[in-house]
């Protein structure tokens, strides 16, 4: 039998585990879970140095950033045992954590995979974004998509190793295993989370699905450790030339004129609202992988793409104060619904 002191501390504590803690860290005044915060990828302050990238991340309103490893990032895989701790410590400087890395990772073959989840763990993130597998639409689906399954469990069995897991990115363009997410989730729905998982980018996953990223995130959602957050619309462009920079980069067909076009957040077809909902209903604690990918017009430049140009170092094609004003603008529409739905904690 308790006495009643100790039914009183069991009900004290009763909250604290319904939200996901476990009662070793809560005696050991552990740390509460964590809670989803809004990332900057870097690749989008690849226009200047690391301090300087991180300072604008805090100006606009940042809590943490998402650093890449991988060529023309600011970090080069061949030099990620140096420039790692680095990135992580001018963040924390700058008052940003860093939740997760954006790798080129995808399987155990990858190069400098080792090197990379070793150097994670001793600076203590778990976390890392996989880019997506790709179809050969001129060979069997069916057969490539089975043999994507070995490769996942020689990265699992990897990361298992290191304490880390990989995020395969769900991404709609042509080609992308994931686009759709149901072909991804069932790839990796016998994989333990912990080691293997899925980053849920929302823009894409409604403009492949629609408001089936409903069901998919029903159905993965123990495997999803971070969101990548976007905004589009479908436009018709009977008139496309080739190139037009106001529309999808992912390429569209000649014969087809719908096309997704990039726009601000809440300005588009995501219905964020409900997505963070849901979300926060699954105890979500994940990054909020921040990417900015439409187009602004820019005085004495034209149009100007905010992902900037694919790889390595690119210029800044408006002033500093107007890029991180529109930084800013993002982040007051999404912490708004951060706090209206609970996603970012009460």
């Amino acid at each position: 039998m308790y006495s009643r002191r100790e039914m009183l501390k069991l009900l004290a504590a009763a909250p604290l585990l319904s939200r996901g803690f476990s009662t070793e860290a809560h005696a050991q005044g552990g740390a509460p879970p964590e809670r989803p915060q809004l990332a900057l990828v870097s690749r989008h302050l690849q226009w200047t140095n690391m301090e300087e990238g991180a300072a604008v991340a805090a100006e606009a309103g940042f809590r943490a950033i998402a650093w890449t490893v991988r060529r023309g990032a600011h970090m080069e895989p061949e030099h990620v045992e140096r420039d790692l701790p680095t990135a992580v410590d001018i963040a924390r400087k700058a008052g940003l954590a860093t939740p997760m890395l954006i790798t080129a990772i995808v399987d155990a073959q990858s190069p400098r995979v080792e090197a990379i989840l070793d150097t994670m763990r001793s600076v203590g993130i778990r976390r890392y974004r996989a880019p997506s597998f790709r179809y050969d639409y001129t060979r069997d689906l069916n057969q490539q998509w089975e043999a994507l399954k070995p490769r996942i469990a020689s990265l699992g069995k990897l990361n298992e190793k290191y304490g880390t897991t990989a995020m395969y990115h769900t991404h709609s363009g042509p080609g992308n295993v994931g686009g759709g997410v149901w072909d991804l989730w069932l790839l990796v729905k016998d994989f333990d989370p912990k080691y293997v998982g899925i980053n849920f980018d929302v823009g894409h996953a409604t403009a492949r699905g629609g408001a089936e990223w409903i069901e998919t995130s029903h159905f993965a959602h123990k495997h999803i450790h971070a969101l990548s957050l976007k905004d589009f619309r479908w436009v018709k462009k009977s008139d496309l030339a080739p190139g037009d920079p106001t529309t999808s980069r992912y390429g569209s067909s000649p014969t087809w004129p719908w096309v997704t076009q990039f726009v601000p957040p809440g300005e588009g077809m995501v219905n964020f609202k409900d997505v963070f909902t849901y979300f926060h209903s699954v105890g979500f604690s994940g990054p909020l992988e921040t990417y900015f990918e439409y187009f602004v017009s820019v005085s004495g430049h034209g149009l100007v793409d905010m992902l900037g140009t694919d790889f390595g170092k690119w210029k800044l094609e408006m002033p500093k104060s107007q890029f991180t004003s529109l930084l800013q603008r993002d982040v007051k529409f999404y912490n708004a619904l951060l706090a209206e739905t609970e996603l970012g904690g009460r």
